[in-house]
């Protein structure tokens, strides 16, 4: 059973923390407590924890990884990135629907900021996870792939189709989401020129607009960064 009130303070903090991923639950709950949806902090950490966020900023004790996960080390401090295929991260982000919600997962290359799959599902499982990978395997291969210490990407299934395929694997610091910024200003992008003015109703509707609106932010959206060229344009190399 979905709890309507849940969903809407599961909406509010997906806003805000898209705004400040440096937030934890004690000033996510004096945000939620400013905006007339009085809270008590555990309410709060549960929500977060269902949605799979964490505050930004190391914290001490930490809790250890799953003990079959094993974790791998960062590769790309000081690293330069000069090239398609050198680097590709993956991510993964709650959407909020009207009636639910759903998990989100994209991959990406870092050098074209160009999307070269996405998956949704309504759990945090490994699954989708995986069916994105083995989609945006079909566009070749990285030299590097990053993702955060989450189970679905420290998962034997995981890591071994990357290691399967020659790839080496790397690891951002536990809460050290900045690690991984492409991907979130990728989240910022969605969430605001999309999923937050268009408020998808269904996961099926919610599905389809992101289909549409990774079409536009490949083929049609110009980025400053790429010298306001399309993702597409330099991944393929397309003339603009």
């Amino acid at each position: 059973m979905v709890d309507e009130y849940d969903l809407l303070l599961k909406r509010m903090i997906d806003e805000q923390y898209t705004l400040t991923p440096f937030y934890g639950s004690r000033k996510m709950a004096a945000h939620l407590r400013r905006n007339e949806h009085p809270g008590n902090r555990k309410h709060v950490q549960r929500l977060m924890r269902e949605m799979g966020l964490e505050a930004i900023y190391p914290k001490p004790h930490l809790s250890q990884p799953h003990p079959e996960h094993k974790i791998y080390p960062y590769l790309l401090r000081d690293v330069s990135i000069d090239r398609k295929d050198q680097v590709w991260a993956a991510d993964i982000t709650y959407i909020p629907l009207a009636r639910g919600f759903m998990y989100l997962v994209a991959i990406t290359d870092w050098w074209s900021r160009y999307v070269l799959a996405w998956q949704t599902s309504t759990s945090l499982d490994t699954a989708f996870c995986l069916e994105a990978l083995e989609m945006a395997l079909q566009f070749g291969k990285p030299e590097i792939f990053n993702t955060d210490q989450g189970s679905q990407f420290t998962s034997n299934a995981f890591t071994g189709m990357l290691k399967d395929n020659g790839i080496d694997i790397s690891m951002d610091g536990r809460g050290r989401c900045m690690d991984n910024i492409f991907t979130e200003r990728l989240w910022r992008s969605l969430k605001y020129e999309n999923v937050y003015l268009l408020h998808y109703g269904s996961v099926p509707e919610g599905r389809q607009g992101i289909n549409s609106y990774f079409g536009f932010f490949n083929d049609d959206r110009p980025h400053q960064s790429l010298k306001y060229q399309t993702p597409a344009e330099v991944y393929f190399q397309r003339a603009s």
